[in-house]
């Protein structure tokens, strides 16, 4: 039914070939059309309904191009790289024809149908975000600002992309039909102060489980492998500061805190921050540390997720390791207490894998506070 509902949507956007809108198409913003009959052609390699494409796909074989966005930058060609690296391509970091075949070899569409429901606008929302931690820790919650932010990180897509793509749609009416990015959607719910993830179910039994972690300081990326030492997951992050830089060696996870509070201590001494006494900031996905707080047995370090997912790779962290939400919340899934996690402090490549696909996994509920070092 969904296939049904996007080739109709898809159907009523196209233009014939041949007519000056079908031959500007790659010049404009992309559209529902233009990404789904997007093909690597040799000259057409930066044209944003192809990389939308070429993303969407990437997320789907679990290699994060951090935010879906259209736009060819460093996280959709490390991403790119680290597929091919994975699957014994050669590692130009371009969607040259063998990699397309491999990518998108009985790929189902890059987008779905989706209708805006009531739950995706029972908020609460808030209308802005303070820009410092003082105001930050007088909301009851860090929640979304609209419900176009929350559907956007709920496929793992930047706002401009969304709306591009529904340049018509109303986010705010119940009923509205979209187009989104084709990825199981992250899971929320909503409480009375703020909008959370949901944890995984303690029943998964048959969802893939971490067994080692690997912080890539140089190449800045976090890879998840199982037991046997197979990719079950490949992420673009931000790693630690030049002031606290990131810890080297091993160490292991802690435990796993859902939808944490955020406490800064004014020992920390960032900069900007005046406050001379200690901060509670609530929960919600525009906390410091976002939906999911994985504590380390480093002490004072966590890898966690964010408010500010286009910048994830692009800037410093206050010494911990940064992911989208979506993507912290998809490692929090596969990991438990006791996954070793190692920081490597030299560039390493991607193994091949032969097939290990990563979905959702254990987690363990908690709300504890987790420290401002993030």
């Amino acid at each position: 039914m969904i296939r049904l509902l996007v080739a109709a949507f898809l159907a009523a956007l196209v233009v014939p070939f041949g007519s000056a809108s079908a031959r500007s198409v790659h010049r404009s913003a992309p559209t529902a059309a233009s990404v789904d009959a997007a093909v690597p052609n040799g000259r057409n390699e930066s044209d944003p309904a192809l990389i939308a494409k070429a993303e969407t796909l990437l997320d789907r074989a679990h290699f994060s191009p951090g935010e879906i966005d259209g736009q060819d930058g460093d996280n959709y060609r490390k991403a790119l790289k680290a597929f091919q690296q994975a699957n014994n391509l050669p590692q130009s970091g371009k969607l040259d024809p063998e990699t397309w075949r491999t990518l998108a070899s009985g790929a189902s569409p890059p987008l779905q149908a989706y209708t805006i429901s009531s739950d995706d606008l029972a908020g609460p929302f808030e209308k802005t975000i303070p820009g410092n931690l003082v105001r930050m820790a007088r909301l009851s919650g860090l929640s979304y600002t609209s419900p176009l932010e929350d559907l956007a990180e709920k496929f793992h897509m930047s706002e401009s992309l969304l709306r591009k793509l529904n340049p018509r749609a109303d986010f705010r009416r119940a009923g509205a039909n979209i187009v989104v990015a084709n990825l199981p959607a992250m899971l929320l719910r909503s409480t009375r102060h703020t909008i959370e993830a949901q944890p995984p179910k303690e029943n998964a039994a048959q969802a893939p489980r971490a067994a080692t972690i690997v912080v890539d300081k140089p190449a800045r990326n976090v890879r998840a492998y199982d037991k046997d030492g197979k990719l079950l997951a490949f992420y673009p992050a931000t790693i630690g500061s030049e002031e606290k830089p990131a810890p080297s060696g091993d160490f292991k996870v802690r435990r796993i805190d859902w939808n944490p509070d955020f406490r800064y201590d004014p020992k920390f001494h960032w900069k900007g921050v005046k406050s001379r006494r200690k901060l509670v900031i609530k929960p919600g996905p525009n906390n410091p540390v976002g939906l999911v707080w994985i504590d380390l047995t480093a002490p004072s370090y966590g890898i966690h997720g964010t408010p500010q997912p286009e910048n994830i790779g692009k800037t410093e962290s206050h010494g911990c390791i940064r992911l989208t939400n979506w993507d912290a919340v998809d490692l929090a899934s596969m990991s438990r207490p006791g996954v070793i996690v190692k920081f490597e402090d030299q560039d390493t490549p991607v193994a091949p894998l032969s097939s290990a696909p990563a979905g959702e996994g254990l987690g363990l509920q908690s709300k504890r506070q987790v420290p401002a070092n993030e």
